[in-house]
């Protein structure tokens, strides 16, 4: 009870008829509207652009490509189903899940390959 009435007593003073006007409002929302563009443009649009990129990739995989798991394992594609891979590393023959490939591998590069910009299906 005590803390409500210094709550009200810290406010600041009404202006005018004492009523926030239409205009009042919305620039209470301006800074939650500014908040909301930044973390969309820098956030959410990146990771969704990622995610489309990486889908994009695992429905091109097809066989002799080599790959890198999410794990770091790399391999070279031997057989493709639509949700599942055989993988050769090495000696091993690996059955994985397609959303297990984390990327292309480049094995004359020794890296992860970049997918091309300009070669889009």
């Amino acid at each position: 009870m005590f803390f409500e009435s210094v709550a009200f007593a810290m406010g600041p003073a009404p202006q005018g008829g004492g009523q926030a006007g239409p205009a009042d409002m919305l620039m209470q929302f301006v800074p939650l509207i500014l908040m909301f563009a930044i973390f969309w443009f820098l956030l959410i649009r990146p990771q969704q652009k990622r995610a489309k990129e990486h889908k994009r990739m695992l429905e091109n995989l097809k066989r002799g490509d080599h790959v890198i798991t999410s794990g770091g394992m790399i391999g070279r594609i031997l057989e493709l189903d639509d949700d599942s891979m055989l993988l050769e590393c090495g000696e091993a023959k690996l059955r994985m899940s397609r959303g297990a490939i984390g990327g292309l591998f480049d094995p004359k590069a020794g890296k992860e390959a970049k997918p091309d910009p300009e070669k889009k299906n």
